[in-house]
């Protein structure tokens, strides 16, 4: 998935080199793979050995990271966390600034880690800033350090509205006749299943579309139909065609602690797209979002299906120039700017001698 991480550290990189850690695959040897992106992003791949406890894993991730430290010379930098969890192998380090860009509140995810909310604690009494991905993460997280900065979901406002041109239907989609209604994003516990099964069942003459991977929860459990259609991952580069050939964008998230702080950037990327959008009352879409007349805002299928059939019949009435106007502002180039006159405030030598 292209989302936060990809969007503001890809900027980052025009200033300064990156280096990105990922999560550790398992098999059969301990090794580091660096695999380079571009000239100045490296992506940091962990190799563990299936079988050993977590102790040792802890372990063999510090190591893995001195390693990397002490074969590229990296003596001068910044941590930059994503996860708390990372905290366990990299707590040792000592960095010029440490940062904690917070998306979303992992504790409240189905599986986390109990030694999550501890690691937490630890990173904030830590990190001299603490970004997070929107609003009501913001005042959650304010409460527990001094330097918090809101900077909710953005977008790249061109690669989106390419979809207004009339895209060529991609070809897994192309044989889907009738109004489309689509998805896309990572499909886990956040999603209101049973909501969407009612109204795919409400609604037969449309087609549900529904782009992304299926994590953490059992596809069996997924709703079925013939107006039902999970076309798996694709590319952010391919986002636009399929946003382009929909009628209507649907986010229809639960309501429960996973989504309690959730910004979702999948909302103006639909709205960039030139899509009205349909959602569950989600208190950052509320709250940014919710005062648009492209946007229609209900908690039951019942609802749903009475604000989609308002959306389709004003769509093509909506004056869209003061939404265009504030989606734009919303961009990643402007928060990474502002992100960036943050981390020199925060910093006392030149930038470019500085890495994540």
């Amino acid at each position: 998935m292209y989302q936060r991480p990809q969007h503001v550290l890809s900027r980052a990189s025009e200033q300064w080199p990156v280096w990105f850690i990922e999560e550790p695959i398992w098999g059969p040897t301990l090794r580091l793979d660096i695999r380079p992106v571009t000239d100045q992003i490296q992506v940091v791949v962990p190799h563990l050995p299936e079988g050993i406890d977590p102790e040792t894993a802890v372990r063999l991730q510090r190591q893995l990271v001195n390693q990397l430290l002490e074969q590229k010379g990296i003596t001068d930098f910044m941590a930059w966390y994503y996860t708390p969890m990372a905290m366990l192998f990299t707590d040792h380090l000592r960095p010029r600034l440490t940062l904690y860009d917070c998306m979303d509140e992992l504790s409240a995810f189905k599986g986390a880690s109990p030694l999550l909310l501890q690691q937490e604690k630890n990173l904030l009494s830590r990190a001299q800033v603490v970004f997070t991905g929107g609003y009501s993460l913001y005042e959650a997280k304010q409460l527990r350090h001094e330097q918090v900065f809101a900077f909710p979901s953005c977008i790249e406002y061109p690669h989106f509205a390419q979809a207004r041109q009339g895209l060529p239907d991609p070809a897994d989609q192309r044989h889907l006749t009738g109004p489309r209604i689509g998805y896309s994003g990572v499909i886990d516990e956040r999603l209101d299943l049973d909501l969407l099964r009612e109204l795919a069942g409400q609604l037969p003459d449309w087609q549900f579309i529904l782009l992304g991977p299926v994590v953490k929860i059992d596809p069996t459990t997924l709703p079925q139909g013939p107006n039902v259609h999970y076309l798996g991952l694709k590319d952010y580069a391919d986002l636009p065609a399929y946003f382009s050939n929909w009628d209507a964008a649907l986010m229809p998230f639960a309501i429960n602690e996973a989504t309690r702080y959730i910004s979702p950037t999948k909302t103006p990327e639909y709205l960039a797209a030139g899509l009205p959008v349909l959602s569950t009352p989600i208190r950052d879409v509320v709250r940014t979002y919710g005062g648009w007349d492209q946007v229609a805002i209900a908690d039951s299928a019942a609802g749903l299906e009475k604000a989609l059939a308002r959306l389709i019949r004003y769509a093509h009435k909506s004056d869209r120039t003061a939404l265009d106007a504030f989606l734009q502002e919303q961009s990643w180039d402007h928060t990474w700017q502002q992100m960036h006159r943050l981390l020199i405030g925060q910093l006392t030598y030149a930038p470019e001698k500085q890495a994540y």
